[in-house]
């Protein structure tokens, strides 16, 4: 079987087909596993035209030349100003076309991360979560069998943090939320973050950890790698100090999703485990590191059966769940293709990793 690894061309058309004739009756039968996808993101384009004339928003074009490149900003914004792209990313008909296309029959929806604007004040910052927020709660009441969601968050406000979040899960009935790897300066394991942490176990929610950009800059600007290669680093070290700073020793009920198969955690939690062994300098734990993987879940955005196989082998079977991240580029909408393709599972198993694993997370019946 030759599997779809890619579901975006350069000019943002969409080319997923499955390849497999047999799977592709089945996907359009609906006679394969309740698939759930818990990486996928909707624009609010309110916010937008709440943004548009600040000046950090006006500055973003050379932010982001700086972090991407010339060539790769170039590439992005004819991406992003595309009619499909702005259909796929705020307009349910197409998302739901592409659902079906894809053979996903549930989308836990998150805000896009290029709407996070911690950049902005107190009071704005409410704003944008709120029409973020009501946007999302009212897609998910509007096609309840369809899709779920998860709010925004202002971090850089701690206390509006805890409270948004609270609202977000009380009054608008989301899962959870969507929070990137770094505040500015500030790590997630900041103590300012404490009340956050024990509002988001106290109240059962989904916390997803999905980056936006790398503080690496220049370093990694050409060739697109401030994404291939930044995110990923973003989100290993997001981890790593969630770990190593003791939240997920003060909060082991936290419910923690990690974009892009968890970065490079995962595959090299030997090295972390090692390294705690032989460092005095280390604070210590109730557990090695890799023990924690235990307790995050992490999506299968890793492109090869191989590499799925291996975060697998690493985090257990439990703890995988699919993640297209939808509808962006970097993406994998080969939904079954790859799971089919990993050596070994039952089907018992992979439909554990199609929605076992997500239903039991975000607390559903299926």
């Amino acid at each position: 079987m030759d599997a779809v690894v890619h579901g975006c061309g350069h000019d943002g058309e969409f080319l997923y087909t499955p390849r497999d004739s047999a799977l592709a009756q089945k996907i359009r039968a609906g006679e394969r596993p309740f698939t759930i996808d818990l990486h996928c993101h909707i624009a609010t384009p309110a916010v937008e035209m709440l943004v548009k004339d600040m000046p950090q928003k006006q500055a973003e074009p050379a932010i982001r030349v700086q972090q991407f490149g010339e060539k790769s900003s170039l590439v992005n914004a004819k991406i992003f100003s595309s009619d499909i792209m702005r259909a796929r990313l705020a307009n349910i008909d197409t998302r739901l076309n592409e659902m079906e296309a894809m053979g996903v029959d549930l989308q836990l929806v998150s805000a896009s991360p290029g709407q996070y604007y911690y950049w902005a004040d107190y009071d704005l910052a409410a704003e944008i979560v709120r029409l973020q927020n009501e946007n999302i709660a009212e897609v998910c009441a509007k096609y309840p069998k369809q899709f779920l969601g998860l709010g925004a968050v202002a971090p850089q406000h701690p206390e509006l943090a805890v409270a948004q979040l609270e609202t977000a899960v009380t009054r608008y009935g989301l899962k959870g939320l969507i929070i990137s790897t770094h505040v500015g300066d500030k790590d997630l394991s900041d103590p300012s973050y404490e009340k956050f942490w024990a509002k988001a176990e106290e109240l059962n929610a989904v916390i997803f950890i999905h980056p936006l950009g790398s503080p690496l800059g220049e370093r990694i600007n050409s060739h697109y790698l401030g994404n291939i290669i930044g995110q990923p680093i973003e989100t290993t070290i997001a981890l790593s100090k969630l770990i190593f700073d003791g939240v997920l020793d003060r909060y082991p009920a936290l419910k923690l999703l990690a974009a892009h198969g968890g970065g490079y955690l995962p595959a090299y939690i030997g090295r972390t485990d090692h390294g705690y062994a032989v460092r005095p300098e280390i604070d210590r734990l109730k557990q090695k590191p890799s023990d924690y993987l235990k307790q995050i879940y992490f999506d299968n955005l890793v492109y090869k059966p191989e590499a799925v196989q291996a975060l697998i082998a690493e985090v257990g079977l439990s703890q995988v769940v699919v993640g297209t991240d939808y509808p962006f580029d970097m993406g994998q909408y080969a939904v079954h293709e790859v799971v089919d393709a990993i050596d070994g599972l039952t089907e018992a198993e992979k439909a554990l990793i199609f929605s076992g694993n997500a239903a039991r997370l975000l607390n559903l019946e299926i």
